[in-house]
């Protein structure tokens, strides 16, 4: 409004130094060192503040638009193709679906669009203090695993878990989903990570029995001196990796961080691509949305060697398997899942001693191994019956004796018990 002045608290502050320095209580050398300016910008605004009053102290852009400003037509465009399209879309997220669209605008400008129209909250997260642990060094020398159970299809399809491979030094990732956070599911997922990156030194995960035994019965194998594994630590065994478990989610932090923005980036992603279904949600990670995260959080690690190791040289299939060691009956038949199989020897005339490894692959094939040796093997329609014994008829000319009859007056028939054996006389 005409006559009123609208000044800042450092432009008022100015104006209280400069007035002593009108009184001569300053110089205009003081005058700078009080206002945090330069000399010869205090010299400036002084001289300003002279000719033309307090109003010389106020930026003269105040109350123009900026020169950087962005149209109001694209400001409503913006708004309007976002209330229709991303409705609850963040706002760096949404800037980037609407550059795709044609409406480029930074995610903080946005941001600020969306608060002042009321379609943005600010979202403050408090957590719980805790030391900050340095990133590995190299690519490959520490791997976190973890599985996120989220209504990832919305209501177009039910729950399910998206396993989730994230490296501690340079952020790359690999995910695969599956029904649940299953042993089937975890070597899925780091079979496709070594197939992209190879081997790593070692995993991080928690203390679930997908990963690890529990503590009790580490204890008893303890004390029987045996090492008891789970089929999934059995392969990370054969592979040479190491399984570190984390006593809280915070430890590892960096695969709970990228399961948030899975949550938010993901979802959205999958209903743009119209996806509900387990399989084409797999395509969809490996064929898009893998490549894309990488390429925008991916860092460099400190180190520029790669730990990983060449998966060349191991069989993966039987090594991302379910083992379990059955017995063997003379004929080589093995039961294994209610279910009855006729195994051929290696050798012929090979005896079956000893006990029999069962694999069942994750293509649910079935192989038995017998001395390092893989084996042929029939199922059979029911369960074998043990051979019946004959008997042998006696031949005519060898006497059978009847079998022995006491006769009515033997003295067996007549026992009392109590009775005295000899008769009493009168």
């Amino acid at each position: 409004m005409e006559g009123h002045l609208v000044m800042s608290r450092k432009e008022r502050e100015r104006l209280k130094v400069f007035a002593r320095v009108k009184r001569q209580e300053l110089t205009l050398k003081e005058a700078a060192e009080l206002t945090g300016l330069s000399y010869r910008h205090c010299r400036r605004s002084y001289k300003r503040q002279q000719a033309g009053g307090d109003r010389g102290l106020v930026h003269r852009s105040r109350g123009r638009p900026s020169n950087r400003g962005h149209d109001p037509t694209l400001k409503s465009q913006v708004l309007t193709r976002y209330r229709e399209q991303y409705p609850d879309f963040g706002p760096t997220l949404a800037a980037e679906k609407l550059k795709v669209d044609g409406y480029e605008v930074d995610h903080e400008t946005l941001r600020r669009w969306l608060l002042q129209a009321g379609l943005w909250q600010r979202r403050r997260k408090r957590g719980k203090h805790r030391s900050w642990r340095q990133r590995r060094a190299h690519f490959g020398e520490l791997v976190q695993l973890d599985g996120s159970h989220h209504k990832w299809f919305e209501k177009r399809a039910d729950r399910c878990c998206l396993m989730r491979l994230i490296d501690d030094a340079t952020n790359k990732r690999e995910g695969h989903f599956a029904e649940e956070e299953t042993i089937f599911a975890a070597m899925k997922v780091l079979w496709q990570w070594i197939n992209c990156y190879g081997i790593p030194r070692a995993l991080y995960t928690d203390k679930k029995n997908v990963y690890v035994v529990d503590e009790k019965t580490r204890e008893r194998a303890a004390d029987s001196g045996k090492e008891v594994l789970t089929h999934f630590g059995k392969a990370c065994k054969k592979l040479g990796i190491e399984i570190i478990t984390a006593h809280s989610p915070e430890a590892k932090g960096r695969v709970e961080r990228s399961h948030g923005l899975d949550q938010d980036r993901l979802v959205k992603e999958l209903r743009l691509a119209g996806l509900s279904t387990i399989a084409a949600a797999n395509d969809f990670l490996v064929s898009d949305y893998s490549a894309q995260i990488n390429e925008k959080f991916a860092v460099s690690a400190r180190a520029k060697a790669n730990y990983h190791r060449s998966a060349k040289g191991y069989h993966l299939p039987a090594i991302f398997c379910i083992e379990e060691e059955r017995s063997l009956t003379a004929d080589w038949i093995v039961r294994f899942a209610n279910q009855f199989y006729q195994l051929q020897p290696a050798r012929k005339n090979q005896p079956a001693r000893g006990k029999i490894l069962v694999q069942r692959y994750l293509d649910g094939s079935l192989h038995f191994r017998y001395q390092e040796r893989e084996l042929i093997y029939t199922l059979l329609p029911e369960r074998p019956q043990p051979p019946t014994k004959v008997r042998k008829r006696k031949r005519q000319s060898e006497t059978i004796m009847d079998k022995y009859v006491p006769p009515a007056d033997h003295p067996w028939r007549n026992f009392r018990f109590g009775r005295n054996a000899e008769p009493q006389h009168s």
